[in-house]
């Protein structure tokens, strides 16, 4: 029971993450523009427009994909409950591993609303989008 303990809170740890930040970038973006915190695209980084629209679009993507990854997280940790070590860690060793891709996964749904909104200048093409 103690590994399948320390398994469970490994797995929580992206979901957990993803929400984390997800609130973060969300509700307060980091407000300069650098290159070691934060949604960091060619694309996001063109300007301080960019930048904002990129970290509130991810935060809110993050965010609901955290949960849900959460959730699914849970249910399957619960199906694992009284099996061996061995099973317990490649299963949570899986499970791991397809947290990570919602976790890059936001990348794409954000560089392509970031296409939309900006061209490839950073200008805004419709100023009634944001």
């Amino acid at each position: 029971m103690g590994f399948w303990i320390f398994m469970l809170i490994v797995n929580l740890m992206i979901p957990l993450s993803m929400i984390g930040f997800g609130y973060l970038f969300s509700k307060k973006p980091p407000k300069n523009i650098n290159f070691v915190y934060g949604y960091r695209t060619s694309m996001s980084m063109k300007n301080s427009d960019t930048w904002t629209f990129a970290h509130h679009y991810c935060g809110k993507l993050l965010h609901r994909w955290g949960i849900i990854v959460l959730l699914v997280s849970i249910v399957a940790m619960c199906f694992l409950i009284g099996k061996d070590i061995d099973t317990i860690g490649k299963i949570g060793a899986i499970i791991c591993f397809v947290q990570m891709i919602p976790l890059i996964g936001v990348i794409f749904p954000t560089e392509r609303a970031l296409r939309r909104t900006f061209d490839k200048n950073g200008n805004i093409k419709n100023i009634n989008q944001l």
